[in-house]
């Protein structure tokens, strides 16, 4: 099933103060300098699936500056031509409001899903360089999205740890009988988070190592190795059998808080030796096979795909193969911004498929040109 973002209406989001813009259902291209506005329209898109923004976890430093509020609406469209209207407003000092078809959810959990997304960007290569809360945050994004009890157990296991790392930390001696009730739950969760994340991995595997082999026209021997204290044994047994050392330390040394991936090509770590055009290239792949993952479970609904500024680091023929991916059947609505309007008008040209390209400046948004026809026939 397709879902299309048809009209996007943003009021004081960002640099934004006053925008609302008809998409096309295919191909939308963003075109202007670093710094106006390109990647904050794809980030209120984002907001829309997600509840809140890619890059900053504090939504009142999302409103505009000296503006009291924001407010973000997107009108969707099936393909069977069914209507979807989602919402969020924020003001100063009070509650978020998000809603579906002006019915306001009573949490913000039952809202993700319903319009699957994923966002390609230059940070994208903290998966490969970064810290492992980053996959986690990866692995538990895509999840999340088709599985409702697997967010549930997140938020379980969570505030279990929270509590037994308060314990840990205080002066006082901690009550054994609690501790041993939070580790039950720690484990108890933590076994259903490893085993939906490995069950994630065995079926995505495989589907990245085609994306990446296709956009670097290779053979090489790409590998992810998912990395648990919950392969040395039950959990609960590996979590209580340092409890000691966790009370000295002050916060638990054990648990799927800790589980991390290792990606590999011909056996050498990619974190360790990789270059910036390999680790983006491995991190776009990543990105595609969620797509793909995604497509297949969530609802079997396909994603909506934002691309913010791709082109830079990767040679012509890697982002030439990229484009014949994303432009074809298997994707859908898709979002690209960049500096450069005639490389993407080159791109373009070649392609027969509905296309809209828009310039953006200062926080402005204008059309500059679109097509419903193949333009070199």
């Amino acid at each position: 099933m397709l879902m299309i973002l048809k009209t996007l209406t943003i009021v004081n989001f960002k640099n934004i103060g006053m925008a609302t813009v008809e998409w096309s259902p295919k191909m939308n291209c963003l075109v202007g300098q670093n710094g106006v506005g390109k990647t904050n329209i794809l980030d209120a898109i984002y907001y829309l699936s997600f509840c809140r923004s890619v890059s900053n976890p504090i939504d009142s430093q999302l409103i505009k500056h000296d503006e009291p509020y924001f407010m973000i609406e997107g009108r969707y469209e099936t393909e069977e031509g069914e209507q979807e209207v989602v919402s969020c407003a924020l003001k100063k000092g009070v509650k978020k409001r998000f809603k579906r078809n002006d019915k306001e959810y009573r949490k913000l959990a039952d809202h993700i899903g319903l319009i699957p997304i994923v966002f390609v960007s230059p940070a994208d290569t903290w998966l490969i360089e970064g810290q492992s809360e980053d996959r986690r945050r990866f692995m538990d994004m895509v999840i999340s999205q088709y599985d409702r009890l697997y967010m549930d157990a997140l938020v379980r296991y969570a505030k279990a740890l929270q509590q037994r790392n308060t314990m840990l930390k205080a002066e006082m001696e901690p009550d054994p009988a609690l501790m041993d009730i939070l580790e039950e739950q720690m484990a108890s969760e933590g076994e259903r988070i490893y085993s939906a994340r490995r069950a994630f991995l065995e079926e995505f595997t495989p589907v990245f190592r085609t994306y990446l082999n296709e956009i670097a026209s290779s053979k090489d021997n790409v590998a992810i190795e998912y990395v648990s204290h919950c392969q040395r044994g039950p959990l609960l047994e590996v979590i209580r059998r340092d409890r000691m050392k966790d009370r000295v330390v002050g916060y638990s040394l054990h648990g799927v808080h800790r589980d991390d991936l290792n990606f590999t090509i011909n056996g050498r770590q990619l974190k360790k030796e990789g270059s910036q055009g390999q680790n983006k290239t491995f991190s776009i792949a990543l990105k595609l096979a969620q797509f793909e993952f995604l497509k297949r479970t969530a609802s079997h609904t396909t994603p909506i795909l934002l691309l913010d500024d791709i082109f830079d680091k990767l040679d012509a023929e890697r982002v030439a193969r990229i484009v014949d991916i994303v432009l074809g059947d298997n994707f859908g609505q898709t979002f690209i911004t960049d500096t450069d309007r005639s490389h993407l008008e080159d791109i373009l040209h070649n392609y027969c498929y509905d296309y809209r390209i828009f310039n953006v400046a200062d926080g402005e948004i204008s059309i500059h040109n679109s097509s419903n026809h193949c333009s070199h026939v």
